[in-house]
C-alpha cells in the first residue's frame, strides 16, 4: 500500500486522477461568467495582464517617495503602500507609545503634508495606489482624497484599494484602535461615501494574507475571509446601500504558499463560493458576484536560513497566483526575513514577476490548468470543506460573533501549533532550514532604519502645529466628533479635517473619545 500524502489543509492527494474524480458542475464553466471558477475577464492575461505591484514604505515620507519613483522606473504598474506602526494604530510619531516604532515596518504618515511629500512628483490620476491599512483606513483615504483635490485630479479617475478589513485585526493580526461595531460602522460610512464621491476606488480589500500569515490552512484562510466579507456585505445592506453598486468595488486580498496545485485550486474556488454567496445576499449585477483578489507572496515561508532560496520559493508562489487567476501581485524580496527589502532583493521580486509574464507562457491562454482531473477535483474539496467551516461560523451568528467567541482565533492557532509540530519532527521538510543545510556565513546584506526618523517627525509636526488655525482645528474636531455620536457619515468632515492640516493622531483620538478602545 502507497503511503498517504496530504495537502497541508489536510486534504487527502490521490496517486492519480481520472474524469471520475471531476464532479460533471465543474465541466461546462467558461471564464468571465458565474460563478467565475476560471477568471473574471473572458481573456483574462491575453487582454491585460496582471497588476505588478512592490509593497514599499519605510522610515519618512521623503525616502519612501524615492524607493516609489525608482520601482516606478523600473516597469512597476500599481503602488503599495506600507505604512508604520504609529500610523496603522492611530498614533502621531511624537506620541509616547510610538517611541522606537517610527518608520520601521513602514513609511510614517502624520499629516497631509506627509502624504504631499509621500507622492511628490507623482500624478494620482495617473497611478493605482494600495494601501496597507485597517484602523486608520478612513483617515489615509482622507489624506489621499485631499491629496488628489489639490492635483486637480478628476475624483471619478482616482484608481486603487484601501485595505480597511478589521475584523483580521481582531482574529490575526492586532492594529485595531475601536470596538468591533463601531469599526463596522466607520466602513460602512466609508462604503457609502465611496459609492457617491470615488466611485473606481476600492473600498476594502478582505483580507486573507494575514490570516493565512499567524498560522491558518490554505482553507481555513479562505473560509474565515470569504466569512468575514458576508459581515461586511450584511453590515452595509442594513446601512441600507444597494448591494450591486457596493459590492462592485469589494476586493480580497489572499496569500501564496508553496503548495503550487492546492493554491492555485483555492483561488478557484474562491471566486466559485463568494459569487454563490454574494448571489444569496441579493446581487444581481455579475461584476457584484465577481472575486477580484490581490495576491501577496508569503512572508512566512520565508526563510533567514540560506535566503536566496526565497527566489525559488516567490517563483512557485508567484507562478500559483498567475495559474489561480490573481488581479494584481506583489513578490516578496528574498532577503525579507533579515529586514526590509533592499533596491537589489525589490528589483529581483519585481523581475520574476515580469519573467514569468513575458517568458513563460503562463499567461497565453486563460485558466491554463482547467479540465486537470487534480486541479477540479482539489478546487471542489476545498471548496467543501471551506463551506463547512462558513457554515460553523454561520451558526455562531457570523464572524463578528465567532471572533468575539474567540472561534476564529483558537482555529488558526491550532492550525499553526500543527505546522510548527510537523517541522520539527521532521515530517515536513523545509530546505535549508531542518535538511539540506549548510555551516556557511550568511552574508545578504541587511536594510537599517534609523530611529532618528523619529526626530524628523517630531520636528515637522512641531512645524505643522504653529502654522495651522488651531480654533479651525478644534471646530471641525469637534464636528466630527457630534457627526460620530449622531451616527451621520463621518468620511466628509474627516477630509474637511486633514484640509485644516488636523493629524491622524488627533483625529484618531476624536473618535477613541466617542467610541472607546477594543481591549
Amino acid at each position: 500500500m502507497s503511503k498517504k500524502v496530504t495537502t497541508d489543509s489536510a486534504i487527502e492527494i490521490k496517486e492519480v486522477y481520472t474524469a471520475a474524480d471531476v464532479p460533471a458542475c465543474d465541466r461546462q464553466e467558461m471564464p468571465g461568467q458565474f460563478p467565475f471558477t476560471r477568471g473574471v475577464q473572458e481573456d483574462m492575461y491575453r487582454g491585460k495582464l496582471w497588476t505588478m505591484r512592490q509593497y514599499a514604505g519605510f522610515s519618512t515620507a521623503e525616502e519612501s517617495n524615492k524607493r516609489y519613483h525608482y520601482l516606478l522606473s523600473q516597469g512597476v504598474m500599481g503602488l503599495s503602500v506600507a505604512f508604520d506602526l504609529p500610523t496603522q494604530i492611530g498614533y502621531d510619531s511624537d506620541h509616547a507609545l510610538a517611541e522606537g516604532e517610527v518608520g520601521k515596518v513602514g513609511v510614517a504618515i502624520d499629516s497631509l503634508e506627509d502624504m504631499q511629500t509621500l507622492f511628490s512628483g507623482i500624478k494620482l490620476e495617473e497611478v493605482s495606489t494600495s494601501m496597507t491599512i485597517n484602523a486608520t483606513a478612513y483617515i489615509l483615504l482622507s489624506f489621499y482624497v485631499a491629496l488628489a483635490k489639490q492635483q486637480g485630479a478628476d475624483l471619478n479617475k482616482i484608481t486603487g484599494t484601501i485595505q480597511n478589513d478589521i475584523l483580521k485585526e481582531y482574529a490575526a493580526r492586532g492594529t485595531y484602535i475601536y470596538p468591533p461595531q463601531p469599526s463596522m460602522r466607520i466602513i460602512t460610512d466609508i462604503f457609502e461615501w465611496c459609492s457617491k464621491e470615488l466611485p473606481k476606488w476600492n473600498t476594502i480589500s478582505i483580507s486573507g494574507y494575514h490570516i493565512r500569515e499567524a498560522g491558518s490552512t490554505a482553507v481555513q484562510e479562505i473560509a474565515f475571509t470569504l466569512s468575514n466579507g458576508k459581515a461586511y456585505v450584511k453590515a452595509a445592506l442594513e446601512k441600507g446601500l444597494d448591494i450591486n453598486v457596493f459590492g462592485r468595488r469589494l476586493s480580497f486580498f489572499f496569500n501564496s504558499h508553496n503548495n503550487l496545485f492546492e493554491e492555485i485550486a483555492k483561488f478557484r474556488a474562491a471566486r466559485r463560493m463568494w459569487a454563490s454567496i454574494m448571489k444569496e445576499l441579493g446581487a444581481t449585477d455579475p461584476k457584484a458576484m465577481m472575486l477580484r483578489f490581490h495576491t501577496q507572496t508569503g512572508g512566512s515561508t520565508l526563510t533567514a536560513q540560506q535566503p536566496q532560496n526565497n527566489i525559488a520559493r516567490v517563483t512557485v508562489q508567484s507562478l500559483a497566483a498567475v495559474l489561480g487567476g490573481t488581479q494584481s501581485l506583489h513578490t516578496n524580496g528574498f532577503d525579507e526575513a533579515l529586514s526590509l527589502p533592499t533596491e537589489e532583493a525589490a528589483r529581483i521580486a519585481l523581475r520574476t514577476q515580469q519573467i514569468i509574464a513575458f517568458e513563460s507562457g503562463a499567461a497565453d491562454t486563460v485558466d491554463p490548468l482547467a479540465g486537470s482531473y487534480y486541479i477540479e477535483s482539489l478546487t471542489h474539496e476545498i471548496e467543501q470543506k471551506a463551506y463547512e467551516l462558513i457554515a460553523t461560523i454561520d451558526a455562531m451568528g457570523g464572524s463578528v460573533s465567532a471572533i468575539e467567541e474567540g472561534f476564529i482565533q483558537d482555529a488558526i492557532a491550532r492550525s499553526s501549533y500543527d505546522y510548527q509540530r510537523k517541522i520539527e519532527s521532521g515530517e515536513k521538510i523545509i530546505v535549508g532550514v531542518n535538511k539540506f543545510q549548510t555551516t556557511e556565513k550568511d552574508t545578504t546584506p541587511v536594510f537599517r532604519i534609523d530611529d532618528s526618523i523619529r526626530q524628523i517627525q517630531t520636528q515637522k509636526l512641531a512645524q505643522l502645529r504653529n502654522n495651522r488655525n488651531p480654533a479651525k482645528c478644534d471646530q471641525v474636531l469637534q464636528g466630527l466628533s457630534d457627526k460620530a455620536t449622531a451616527g451621520e457619515n463621518i468620511m466628509p468632515t474627516v477630509i474637511e479635517a486633514v484640509e485644516q492640516k488636523c493629524t491622524l493622531g488627533e483625529i484618531a483620538d476624536t473618535l477613541r473619545e466617542v467610541f472607546g478602545e477594543y481591549k
